[in-house]
C-alpha cells in the first residue's frame, strides 16, 4: 500500500495525533487517516450529528430555509476552527473534529429546550447540554459492533469537555459556573473512569473550536437577524464597530442592494476577528513559551483569544443581540411554545414509557422503580430530538400543537 503522510509537520505545542492518549476501546490503526481524522469523520457520520439539521440555532426551521440550523452553524464553526488551526500550526483535523461535535448535545428548540429539561431534570441532576455531548459521543450513539458511542480518543473527548476551559480549580473545586450546583454527573463518572484532568486547560485546538464559535454565532446571528427584519442597519449602528463596517461599505459602494451589505458586513467581521485571532495567539503563545501540548494544558489562561479591543467588540455585539434579537418579542413567543412542547412531553413519556419507541421503553423499564435513571432514559430521548418531531410528538400525543408562527 502506498505510504501516506499522516503527520505534517506542526508547532511543537500542537496536538500530535500520533502521540494520542488513544481511546477507550483499542483499535487498530488506520493507514489512510489519522486518529484526530478518524475522530472527525465518526462525528460526521453519526446519527446525532445528522440530526443538527432540524434543530433550532436561533429560528425555527419553518421561518425559512435560509436560516441557520445546528448543523449549518456548526459547519461553519468548523472551517473557522481550522482557519484559526492552520494559521497557528495546530492540528486542523482536531480542531474541526471539535468544531463540529461542540453542539451534539443541543435539545429541540436551541437554548430554551435546554432551560426546561434543565429545570424538570433538577431533581435528578438536572441537564447540561456539554455534558450531554460527552453522553452521546461515549454512550448514546450505537452504531459499532464493539462498543457504545464513538470511541473517540482522549483529545477530542478532552477538547469536548474543556473547550470553554477547566472543569475545576487547582484545589479540586468546581469553577465559577458550576460552583453552586457542581459539575454534571455524567462528566463525574467518565471522569473516574478515563481521567480527562478537569483541571487544566484542552488543547490550543480546543481553544481555537471555541473561539470559532464566538466567532460564528456573533456573526450568523446578525446575518439571521437583518435578513429575518428583526434587527435593521439603524439598530446595528448602535455598536461603534458595526457602524464603521457599514460606513466603509457604504464608501466602497454607495447604493448596494441590502442583501449584499448584509454579506459584505459579516464577512468582513469575521475576517475581522479570525485575523485578530491569529495575531493575539501568535503573541500569546511567544510569550508563554510553550514547546508542547502539556505546556499549553498546564497555563493559567487561554493561548487562544481576541486581543483587548476585539473582545470590548465581542463583548458589545453578545449584549446588542442579546437585548435586541434573543430577547424580540417574536422570538419570546417562539420559546414560549417551545417551551410548552418540552413541558408536557416529558411527564408524558415519564408516567408512559411504552409511549417511547421500543428501545427507549425498554432502557425505561430496566430502570425499574429507580425514578432518577428512568428520568435520564426519557430526558436523552426528548434531548435528541429535533424540533420537528418533537411537535409531530407533542401534535400525537395530545392532538394539538403549539403555533410557532410568531
Amino acid at each position: 500500500m502506498q505510504a501516506f503522510d499522516l503527520n505534517p509537520v506542526r508547532a511543537p505545542y500542537a496536538a500530535n495525533a500520533a502521540k494520542s492518549r488513544g481511546r477507550l476501546v483499542e483499535e487498530p490503526a488506520s493507514p489512510s487517516r489519522t486518529d484526530f481524522q478518524r475522530d472527525r469523520d465518526r462525528i460526521i457520520h453519526s446519527a446525532a450529528f445528522r440530526r443538527l439539521a432540524h434543530k433550532t440555532q436561533v429560528f425555527v426551521p419553518h421561518e425559512g430555509d435560509h436560516y441557520r440550523t445546528r448543523l449549518t452553524h456548526s459547519i461553519e464553526v468548523g472551517q473557522i476552527a481550522r482557519a484559526l488551526a492552520r494559521a497557528l500550526g495546530l492540528d486542523d483535523d482536531l480542531a474541526e473534529a471539535l468544531a463540529l461535535a461542540h453542539d451534539l448535545g443541543h435539545t429541540p428548540f436551541g437554548h430554551t429546550g435546554e432551560d426546561v429539561l434543565d429545570a424538570i431534570m433538577l431533581p435528578y441532576g438536572g441537564f447540561d447540554h456539554n455534558a450531554q455531548a460527552l453522553r452521546i459521543v461515549t454512550k448514546l450513539e450505537r452504531r459499532y459492533a464493539a462498543f457504545d458511542g464513538l470511541n473517540l480518543t482522549f483529545e477530542t473527548l478532552e477538547g469536548l469537555v474543556k473547550h470553554n476551559g477547566p472543569l475545576l480549580e487547582a484545589d479540586g473545586t468546581p469553577v465559577p459556573r458550576y460552583a453552586k450546583r457542581g459539575l454534571p454527573m455524567a462528566l463525574i463518572a467518565f471522569d473516574a473512569v478515563h481521567r480527562l484532568d478537569l483541571s487544566t486547560f484542552a488543547s490550543a485546538e480546543a481553544q481555537a473550536a471555541a473561539l470559532a464559535d464566538d466567532i460564528a454565532y456573533n456573526a450568523h446571528d446578525i446575518d439571521d437577524g437583518l435578513r429575518a427584519g428583526i434587527l435593521t442597519f439603524q439598530q446595528i449602528s448602535e455598536v461603534d464597530f458595526l457602524r464603521d463596517i457599514g460606513s466603509e461599505i457604504e464608501t466602497l459602494y454607495p447604493g448596494l442592494e441590502p442583501v449584499r451589505v448584509i454579506h459584505e458586513l459579516v464577512r468582513r467581521l469575521i475576517t475581522h476577528c479570525i485575523e485578530d485571532a491569529i495575531d493575539e495567539s501568535r503573541r500569546r503563545i511567544m510569550a508563554s513559551g510553550v514547546t508542547s501540548i502539556e505546556d499549553v494544558r498546564a497555563q493559567k489562561s487561554p493561548l487562544v483569544g481576541f486581543s483587548q479591543a476585539t473582545q470590548s467588540v465581542d463583548k458589545m455585539i453578545k449584549s446588542f443581540l442579546f437585548q435586541n434579537l434573543y430577547r424580540h418579542p417574536r422570538l419570546n413567543a417562539m420559546r414560549d411554545s417551545a417551551a410548552e412542547v418540552i413541558s408536557r412531553l416529558f411527564p408524558r413519556f415519564f408516567d408512559a414509557p411504552e409511549e417511547m419507541p421500543p428501545e427507549w421503553a425498554e432502557a425505561a423499564r430496566r430502570a425499574g422503580s429507580d425514578e432518577a435513571k428512568r428520568a435520564r432514559v426519557v430526558c436523552d430521548y426528548i434531548a435528541g430530538m429535533t424540533d420537528r418531531f418533537a411537535i409531530n410528538e407533542h401534535r400525537r400525543l395530545f392532538d394539538t400543537a403549539p403555533d410557532f408562527s410568531a
